[in-house]
């Protein structure tokens, strides 16, 4: 048995001429939550789709648990609990009998799901809603049941696809919660995702653009990597500032970061800077040093990927 749960070596998937997925090559720990993070259209969800088997690649390799997805796709598919972006649930069944129905796939027994399905019910918080019908629960409560549903079996691996996409933030906190959780107990988790908030949560990350690996790490070892010295300035009007920090030579990136301008430099005192926007029309209110963020590695990342590859600007899920 190797040390990684997940192992991909140049995994390839074409739709026609279009590359969804190009040579990524992933190690994800056992017993470790593990972060695809990218823009929509990335291919995340495709790379997901991929290692359930739902997908065939056009070339490459992927294991999960050590099973080959290509040669054994049904021996992948009895490791792996997978929550798919639209959930799978039937809203015309109550929270229990989605729960029963997907516990017959998984081939429980009927006496065992019975006391599986009460565990999960308790552990997320759906005892009460058990006799609801799914299709009458908010959104945060389904996201529950698709999880609940997709952990029925106890897998050692979880694929979660977007998981918490439009949810409250408490409804998130809880969800997070329980994925600590389930890695505690020995659990290995990889989600997707396109929030930071997330990524920062999660053991390793591997930052996708374009179909490709741009970068991968924890994200203290990301946020180490960023290159340069990174200034935040307060300064109006916003976007006059930007379009003149841009063309400022000293200035490796410029980007809107809330209502402040975050500043790449090379390195060196700000004051040049503030003088050359201040030459331009912008009034500076105030200009201060500052640790980079995941989002600002992100952002710097894509970038460069950019101007490395102009053809690169997105793709599909």
């Amino acid at each position: 048995m190797s040390g990684w749960i997940v192992e991909t070596d140049a995994l390839t998937r074409r739709f026609g001429r279009f590359v969804a997925v190009d040579r990524l090559t992933l190690r994800i720990p056992r017993g470790s939550i593990f972060g695809l993070l990218g823009p929509t259209g990335c291919g995340k969800s495709t790379t997901i789709r991929m290692l359930c088997g739902l997908l065939k690649p056009t070339s490459g390799r992927a294991l999960v648990g050590d099973c080959d997805v290509a040669r054994d796709p049904e021996a992948v598919r009895e490791r792996l609990g997978y929550m798919a972006q639209r959930f799978s649930l039937y809203p015309d069944m109550t929270v229990r009998e989605n729960l029963e129905f997907y516990g017959g796939i998984y081939g429980l027994e009927r006496r065992d799901l019975a006391a599986r399905i009460d565990q999960v019910l308790g552990r997320l918080d759906l005892t009460a809603r058990a006799d609801d019908l799914t299709e009458s629960l908010p959104l945060g409560w389904k996201q529950r049941v698709a999880l609940g549903a997709a952990v029925l079996h106890e897998p050692p691996v979880l694929l979660l696809d977007e998981p918490t996409s439009g949810v409250d933030p408490a409804s998130r906190r809880f969800f997070w919660e329980i994925l600590d959780d389930l890695r505690a107990a020995g659990a290995s988790v990889l989600v997707t995702t396109h929030t930071m908030e997330e990524a920062e949560r999660c053991e390793e990350v591997a930052i996708m653009h374009g179909g490709e690996l741009v970068a991968a790490g924890a994200p203290a070892d990301l946020k180490e990597q960023f290159s340069g010295t990174l200034y935040e300035f307060d300064a109006e009007p916003l976007l006059t500032a930007l379009e003149a920090a841009k063309r400022l030579p000293q200035v490796i990136d410029a980007v809107l970061f809330g209502t402040a301008l975050h500043l790449t430099v090379a390195a060196g005192d700000p004051a040049p800077l503030r003088r050359a926007l201040e030459a331009g029309g912008v009034a500076v209110h105030n200009v201060r040093a500052i640790q980079p963020t995941l989002e600002d590695v992100f952002v710097q990342q894509i970038a460069g990927r950019r101007r490395d590859r102009p053809d690169a600007a997105g793709g599909i899920p």
